[in-house]
């Protein structure tokens, strides 16, 4: 397996994770949507994307985002926003 395949399977098993986090949690929530915002704070996923030496150093849910794509393309999660809020749910 070379050093592309490789990474997409890794990213792929990383979305596989973010999926099984919202079907355990997503029972919870109102109408089983889960806000991003919980699901980057409580699997770490707010990043620093920036060299170091670089003046700004946001953290940024960028890499949530990348697998939450996936996820969606595979056509295992639903996607809402409201207002400025993004929530996820897994499609049943």
């Amino acid at each position: 397996m070379n050093r592309k395949s490789k990474i997409h399977r890794l990213l792929d098993e990383a979305a596989m994770e973010i999926y099984g986090f919202i079907t355990d949690c997503e029972t919870s929530h109102v109408e089983r949507w889960v806000p991003a915002s919980s699901i980057k704070d409580q699997l770490g996923l707010k990043l620093s994307s920036y060299p170091q030496e670089n003046t700004i150093d946001n953290k940024t849910g960028w890499l949530f985002g990348t697998l939450a794509r996936m996820l969606q393309d595979k056509g295992l999660v639903e996607f809402k926003k409201v207002n400025n809020r993004s929530f996820y749910r897994t499609k049943t």
